[in-house]
């Protein structure tokens, strides 16, 4: 019986004629996201965050949900029917797909895609619906020094599970802890680091840092990249069920890719994107000499598209229990959360019951439109990936600027956006990821607020971080999780798996 009010509460907020919209429309603008040229999911939310105002909070997350699940399903055609170049969680399908293609089965590689998804989605789902509202009941007794602690392990640990140096990622989440501070002091409202511009005054806003550091920040990367040898299927491409021998070879592969996808979705960092490529890594040494890995393996598609499903979907456990975000993506999720005043974690999940269940409804409602959605329009994905990216990249920068705009009308916000824009290019081509940053600043102002919480109890005592034992333990966590970080014998393995992964 405990299941049934929640569930009833979910079907009927997701089904309201404003959320099933928002759903629709965000899985559509998704799907249109994965498949064109030069724009990953992190920049499309990043630029869709100023609609967020205009939204209540539950059709606010929905229609980002929606973008994010649609793009995973855009991505994977993109690389199955054009041999798309994009990151390591598509590199398995694009591969293997790709091949599957060319052999004249792209429509089995297609269904294959999009039904290992919607499973792995699925589950991801029910173990959101089932693991989030005990983690916040457990949550809803740490104190101040304990959440603090908390988020200071997941930000360390997404910096350890960034690519590239750890100390340039370090000091990249630094950096975002620091940018979260510009603006009014929370206390007395003194100003602090805004540098006597009226435009500071109020802080940076997370729309206009996230549209500069990633969305146009993708657009100027992609701009200084040569153009992509795409190898387009040109033939009619029509969704094909699979054979049984397909069945019975996808089976245990999408069981495996889920089941690995739903714990790395719970690491910080890219734990949710290495889950594919680490699902196609381990297809591969499963098959051994009998598989056809590199030359169409079945495989090679189903096990990492439920990985990357799987781990997408249970990345939202953290941030909407413990209000957590372990990655940009979700790092985006929660600030959409703060612009509609509401801080992410287990008092959100505890007074606002219907947002988290109106989203796990809308995300199994969404999902089953998205695989229809989806492999109904093979043929517009095909014209799509034949648009040269000189057409795309003006409308983009031009919603950015619109989006930032509307915010507060402020001529300023363009510049700053402007500015931070090529900070995140000079980021790139210095090797600095750019997610801590992001991860930083989001958390930033709830972690000065659990810090100041913490030592008003404790008379300034900042011995409280040790004396209670949660905080110590995870404190301890997080020095430990540094140092071996830091070890050389730690970092040539760590090098050695990203290159990998990639």
């Amino acid at each position: 019986m405990d299941w049934i009010h929640p569930l009833t509460l979910g079907l009927g907020v997701a089904l309201t004629p404003q959320n099933l919209a928002c759903a629709v429309a965000g899985g559509v603008l998704g799907l249109l996201i994965g498949v064109l040229p030069g724009l990953g999911v992190a920049a499309a939310i990043a630029m869709l965050l100023p609609s967020v105002h205009g939204l209540e909070a539950t059709p606010a997350l929905i229609l980002l949900a929606g973008v994010y699940a649609g793009a995973r399903y855009g991505g994977a055609s993109a690389a199955i029917l054009g041999h798309v170049p994009g990151p390591s969680s598509l590199a398995a399908t694009a591969i293997e797909g790709h091949s599957m293609a060319r052999q004249g089965r792209a429509g089995v590689a297609l269904t294959v895609a999009t039904l290992s998804s919607l499973f792995a989605a699925g589950v991801g789902t029910a173990l959101i619906a089932g693991v989030a509202p005990l983690l916040s009941a457990l949550a809803l007794a740490f104190e101040p020094a304990d959440a603090f602690a908390l988020m200071t392990l997941g930000l360390i640990g997404a910096a350890v599970m960034a690519p590239g140096s750890l100390l340039k990622a370090l000091a990249m989440a630094v950096l975002g802890l620091l940018l979260s501070q510009v603006g009014p002091d929370p206390s007395p409202g003194t100003q602090r680091f805004s540098l006597d511009l009226p435009g500071l005054s109020d802080g940076i806003g997370l729309a206009v840092l996230a549209i500069g550091l990633i969305g146009l920040g993708d657009i100027i990367r992609h701009l200084g990249q040569p153009a992509a040898l795409r190898e387009a299927v040109t033939d009619s491409v029509h969704a094909r069920w699979p054979s049984r021998q397909d069945a019975q070879e996808c089976g245990p592969a999408v069981l495996r890719g889920t089941a690995l996808g739903a714990l790395m979705g719970l690491l910080p960092g890219a734990g949710a994107w290495r889950a594919s490529s680490a699902s196609g890594s381990m297809e591969k040494k499963i098959a051994g000499a009998r598989g056809r890995f590199g030359k169409g393996d079945v495989r090679g598609v189903a096990g990492p598209e439920s990985a990357h499903s799987a781990g997408a979907q249970t990345s939202f456990i953290a941030v909407l229990a413990l209000g957590l975000p372990l990655n940009a993506v979700m790092a985006l999720m929660a600030g959409a959360l703060l612009i509609q005043g509401l801080p992410p974690g287990p008092q959100l999940i505890a007074s606002h019951p219907q947002l988290l269940w109106g989203l796990l409804g809308s995300m199994w409602v969404g999902q089953l439109v998205l695989a229809v959605v989806n492999l109904s329009l093979t043929g517009w994905w095909l014209r799509l990936l034949a648009v040269p990216y000189r057409h795309v990249f003006p409308v983009l920068t031009l919603l950015c600027c619109i989006g930032v705009y509307t915010l507060r009308g402020s001529s300023f916000d363009l510049y700053l956006v402007a500015f931070v824009a090529a900070c995140g290019y000079a980021f790139h081509k210095l090797g600095c990821e750019t997610a801590p940053l992001l991860l930083g600043f989001v958390l930033g102002p709830r972690m000065e607020d659990q810090l100041r919480g913490a030592l008003r109890m404790s008379d300034g005592d900042w011995s409280l971080f040790l004396a209670r034992p949660l905080s110590a333990a995870l404190l301890v966590a997080a020095a430990g999780l540094l140092l071996a970080g830091l070890l050389p014998a730690t970092r040539r393995e760590r090098g050695a798996a990203f290159h990998d992964a990639d």
